[in-house]
């Protein structure tokens, strides 16, 4: 609930924020803010956070995400979020996305990133075939969207509250 992240120390705050997005200066901001009136004014306060992070803060968050197409390993709750997101990969399209994802990554240098969550796999590879054509400036635009979708979806899980 919003009330028992509002009243939690700042480190567990911050620890809760990274589940989210995994940058320190993203986490260390919105904890800052705290205390929060509503749900929407934690969210609100979160998208802005993420579209201001410098890029070396958002490949900080980037580095949390696995491949779109691989399972996250692990038993914290990021893990456990983004096998949820990602439950669209059909087995049969994970070569595919493999694929992409070193293209990708060879183009940007850094990982794939989209909001998977009611995506099939072939739409999250639809989406990543046509970023491929983006130049750096637009694709950062986007892997911002992108990260800002996916923050707000596991903030709202966070405190089980839609805005």
């Amino acid at each position: 609930m919003l009330t028992d992240f509002n009243a939690r120390s700042p480190d567990e705050a911050e620890a809760d924020l990274m589940a989210c997005c995994a940058s320190r200066t993203f986490a260390g901001k919105v904890a800052a803010l705290r205390p929060y009136a509503d749900a929407r004014a934690l969210l609100d306060a979160a998208g802005a956070a993420v579209l201001e992070l410098d890029w070396p803060d958002v490949l900080e968050a980037l580095s949390a995400h696995p491949r779109i197409g691989e399972r996250a390993s692990g038993q914290g709750r990021e893990a456990a979020w983004s096998r949820q997101e990602q439950s669209g990969v059909e087995d049969g399209l994970r070569a595919a996305l493999a694929d992409g994802n070193r293209a990708y990554e060879e183009r940007f240098g850094h990982v794939y990133l989209v909001c998977a969550t009611g995506l099939t796999g072939a739409e999250m590879l639809a989406r990543l075939r046509e970023r491929l054509g983006n130049d750096e400036e637009r694709e950062r635009a986007v892997v911002r969207a992108e990260l800002a979708a996916i923050t707000r979806l596991r903030l709202t899980r966070l405190v089980g509250e839609a805005p």
